[in-house]
């Protein structure tokens, strides 16, 4: 009997489960998951970035007396927040690689044309013909193409089509993290000089609240989304998901390693797109489709 991994070759080679049409549909239509885990999770990402918005633009940039220091860390510091918030938008927003529901029906079977013996793999779950490499997420309710794990934080799955911007989440959460942190350790150290006067609009137990908190949440977020990021580039460059690695399941494909690795997720050739989560976004076109096709919502 033939191993799952040449059972599933089989059945691509004869008919792939998306068209290059249904692919670009899937691609630009809004995807969202209704799980309320996810959802308060996904709103407790966007408060705590816009508290460090707060705290670090009005309790520490903007009293600043120092108009080039508020200036140059006030522009770095909003730049990089507004890209980890679209970057964490486009991972919510962007089907992971959602396998058809329903597809395994007797007519799509009919359709492939299988010959006499050949096997292929039905997702019990969700009722269609799994690819290789495609695992089913229970929150999602569907089967995902390359899928590495669910993450509540962005409540979505980190598969094929938006894992890009997952990574790129991780980078610029760590990033203005560290940054509110050296912005912290200054400002204490600045304030304590003066005394804390006229260091702040607010008055200073007011203010060291604020600030403590503000470091215990940049300390939490930039060891959690840094070691999260480390783990997502080795994992691209080794051509291996976090389910796969867990489940220690011997590659049936051929592995791109390193650079093939992550040119495959980020796109080819290597540019400064790379960093860009604004890249690919087609504001009219994806207006177009939602309201001709509607948005897709999992429940």
């Amino acid at each position: 009997m033939q191993s799952s991994g040449h059972r599933l070759r089989d059945v691509e080679q004869h008919q792939p489960l998306l068209s290059g049409g249904e692919e670009e549909v899937a691609a630009s239509r809004i995807w969202f998951i209704q799980d309320s885990c996810g959802m308060v999770c996904a709103f407790m990402t966007w408060f705590l970035v816009m508290y460090a918005e707060f705290v670090v633009n009005f309790v520490m940039l903007l009293p600043s007396k120092s108009f080039w220091y508020s200036l140059i860390n006030g522009v770095a510091f909003n730049f990089l927040a507004v890209l980890a918030l679209t970057s964490h938008l486009r991972t919510m927003l962007t089907d992971p690689g959602a396998v058809p529901k329903g597809n395994a029906t007797k007519e799509y079977m009919e359709s492939l044309q299988l010959k006499p013996g050949e096997v292929i793999y039905k997702c019990p779950k969700c009722c269609s013909i799994k690819p290789e490499r495609a695992h089913h997420c229970s929150i999602c309710k569907r089967c995902i193409r390359k899928m590495d794990h669910h993450c509540p934080w962005v409540n979505n799955c980190v598969g094929e089509n938006n894992q890009r911007f997952f990574v790129l989440f991780t980078m610029y959460i760590a990033s203005i993290s560290l940054h509110a942190l050296c912005l912290s350790g200054f400002h204490f150290f600045t304030c304590i000089k003066v005394q804390w006067n006229e260091c702040s609009d607010f008055s200073p137990p007011v203010a060291v609240m604020l600030l403590i908190f503000l470091c215990l949440e940049a300390l939490l977020f930039l060891t959690f989304t840094a070691v999260m990021f480390g783990t997502q580039i080795h994992s691209i460059c080794n051509d291996e998901t976090e389910i796969e690695r867990l489940k220690n399941e011997k590659p049936t494909w051929e592995r791109r390693v390193r650079w093939e690795g992550m040119k495959a997720v980020f796109g080819r050739p290597p540019s400064l797109l790379w960093f860009n989560p604004f890249a690919g976004l087609r504001l009219q076109v994806l207006m177009v489709r939602a309201q001709k096709n509607g948005a897709e919502f999992s429940v």
